[in-house]
C-alpha cells in the first residue's frame, strides 16, 4: 500500500491531503467528516487498513481528508455539499479521473450523494455502505452534552474521554479513536460536522432521490440501526441494488469493515460498471469465504478457581480478557465468543491470525514475569470456510481448531498444516508434530508448534 501523502488545491484554495492504494478501476472513498486522519486511519486501525488492502487486490483506492479535517488545510471548517464536491473534484481532477466510482459511508455527509446527483457523467457508480454506528444510550448522551463546554477549554481531554463514552471505558479502541479525534477534527469542526451527518441522515438523505446512477447498498444483515435506513435509500435510487451482508450487528465499522464478503461484492461490482453501458447484475455474495480460526484457552481453569476462590479467580479471569481482547483488537481480529476461560475468534490473514497468538502468548509472559498469579494459555489455529450462522461459526474447520488447542500445552501454539502452508514464507519457525489423532476425525491432522521468544 502506497504510503505517500500527496496534495491538491480546490477551485477556492483550498489544500487537500490525498493517498492512493492499489490499482485497477478507481473508487474514491471520502472521509468521515467527524474524526479523519491519512496517517492515523491506517496505523492505528487494523480493521480499516484490512479493508483498504482487499479493495487494493483489485481496484485503485483513493482517499483525502476533507477540508478542515486530519492532514488537509485545517483553517477552513465548511463541511457543505458544495465545500464537499470541491474537494473530491479536486483530488480526482489531480488524479486525472475522467471516470470513476463514488464511495459513501454513515459519516461522510451530503457531499457524495450530492456528487453522484451532479455528476452522473463521471461517476460510474455508486457504492453505499450504510453500516452500524455505535449505538449511545441517552446516558452516554447526557455524559456528552456535559462534556461540552470541555471541548473548547481542553481539546486532548474531551477527546480522550469521548472516545472512551463511544468505546467503552477500557475498550482498547478507545486510545485509537481519541487520536483520531485529537488529530482529524478540532473544537471549530465538531458541530458542523455532527450537523451535517445528521442531515444526511434525516434531511431526505441528501440528494438520494436524484441519483441516476448503479447503485449498491449494502447493510450488515440484521443489524436494526442500518437496515431499514439501508432500505430506504434503495427505494429512492431507481434500479439500486440492496445486498445484506453476513456479519455481527454491533461490531460493523461505520466507513467500511474488515469483511471479505463485502469487499469482494464491492469489488465486484465496481468492476462490473467499468465497462460502460454494461447492464449491472446483483453481486453474489461469497459466503463461503476462507478463515483463520483461533482458540484459546486458559490452561488449568478449574483448579486456579479452586486455588484462588470464585471472587479473585474472576477478577483473574477478566484480566485474561481484556490482554486477549486487546490483542485481538491490535490484529484484526474478529471475536465470536468468551467461554470464560478461552476465546474462539476468526481473522481473514492466516498471517494475521498467528502474529495475534504470538502477541497474546508474549503478553501473558510478560504478565506472569511480575504477577501473583501466573497463568498461562494455549492456542490452535486452523484454515477453512466455516458456517456463519447468528453471529456464530460452525463446521469442520471450527472442530479441528477446538481439537487443535486442546493439543498444545502452556505458553503453546499448535497450528494445522494448512495454516503452516498459509504462512510459508513469512519469517514463522516451527517445530513438526507428525500426523496426530484428533477426536472425532478419521484420519490424522499433521500439526506444528509454533516457535516464538518472548
Amino acid at each position: 500500500m502506497d504510503q505517500v501523502v500527496r496534495y491538491c488545491q480546490t477551485s477556492d484554495g483550498i489544500s487537500i491531503a490525498y493517498r492512493t492504494f492499489g490499482r485497477g478501476f478507481p473508487l474514491v472513498v471520502p472521509p468521515n467528516i467527524m474524526n479523519s486522519h491519512l496517517e492515523v486511519e491506517l496505523s492505528g486501525n487494523s480493521k480499516v487498513r484490512a479493508f483498504y488492502e482487499q479493495l487494493a487486490e483489485r481496484l485503485l483506492v483513493v482517499r483525502y481528508d476533507a477540508r478542515g479535517t486530519g492532514m488537509s488545510q485545517s483553517d477552513v471548517v465548511d463541511f457543505s455539499a458544495e465545500a464537499g464536491e470541491r474537494d473530491l473534484l479536486a483530488v480526482v481532477d489531480r488524479l486525472g479521473l475522467d471516470r470513476f466510482a463514488l464511495y459513501d459511508h454513515v459519516f461522510a455527509g451530503l457531499a457524495p450523494t450530492a456528487f453522484a446527483a451532479h455528476h452522473a457523467d463521471r461517476v460510474a457508480c455508486l457504492v453505499w455502505w450504510v453500516g452500524q454506528a455505535i449505538a449511545i444510550s441517552p446516558e452516554s448522551v447526557r455524559k456528552f452534552e456535559a462534556m461540552a463546554p470541555v471541548m473548547e477549554s481542553d481539546w486532548d481531554l474531551y477527546c480522550d474521554v469521548s472516545a472512551r463514552l463511544v468505546c467503552g471505558w477500557d475498550a482498547p479502541e478507545a486510545s485509537y479513536l481519541a487520536e483520531l479525534m485529537r488529530l482529524g477534527s478540532s473544537p471549530a469542526g465538531r458541530m458542523p460536522a455532527v450537523e451535517q451527518i445528521v442531515a444526511a441522515r434525516d434531511v431526505d438523505f441528501g440528494a438520494s432521490a436524484e441519483i441516476r446512477v448503479p447503485a449498491l447498498v449494502a447493510h450488515i444483515d440484521g443489524a436494526p440501526g442500518s437496515t431499514g435506513r439501508a432500505r430506504m435509500i434503495a427505494s429512492r435510487i431507481p434500479g439500486a441494488h440492496l445486498i445484506a451482508i453476513p456479519g455481527h450487528p454491533q461490531k460493523a465499522m461505520p466507513i467500511g469493515d474488515d469483511n471479505p464478503v463485502l469487499t469482494t461484492a464491492i469489488a465486484d461490482f465496481v468492476e462490473g460498471a467499468a465497462v460502460p453501458e454494461a447492464r449491472l447484475e446483483q453481486p453474489k455474495l461469497q459466503l463461503a469465504a476462507m478463515r483463520a480460526i483461533l482458540w484459546t484457552d486458559v490452561v488449568g481453569h478449574t483448579s486456579l478457581l479452586d486455588q484462588l476462590g470464585d471472587a479473585r479467580g474472576r477478577e483473574v479471569l477478566r484480566e485474561h480478557e481484556k490482554i486477549t481482547r486487546e490483542q485481538l483488537a491490535a490484529h484484526g481480529g474478529t471475536e465470536v465468543k468468551a467461554m470464560g476461560d478461552g476465546f474462539m475468534a476468526w481473522f481473514a490473514s492466516a498471517q494475521r491470525a498467528l502474529e495475534c497468538a504470538i502477541a497474546l502468548q508474549r503478553a501473558f509472559a510478560s504478565r506472569n514475569a511480575t504477577a501473583a498469579e501466573p497463568f498461562q494459555i494455549r492456542a490452535g489455529l486452523n484454515a477453512g470456510e466455516p458456517i456463519i450462522e447468528d453471529d456464530d461459526m460452525f463446521g469442520t474447520s471450527v472442530n479441528a481448531a477446538s481439537r487443535i488447542c486442546n493439543e498444545a500445552g502452556g505458553g503453546e501454539i499448535v497450528v494445522s498444516d494448512v495454516v503452516r502452508q498459509l504462512v510459508a514464507g513469512k519469517a514463522f519457525t516451527f517445530t513438526d508434530r507428525g500426523a496426530v489423532d484428533l477426536k472425532g476425525f478419521a484420519e490424522p491432522v499433521r500439526l506444528s508448534t509454533t516457535v516464538w521468544e518472548p
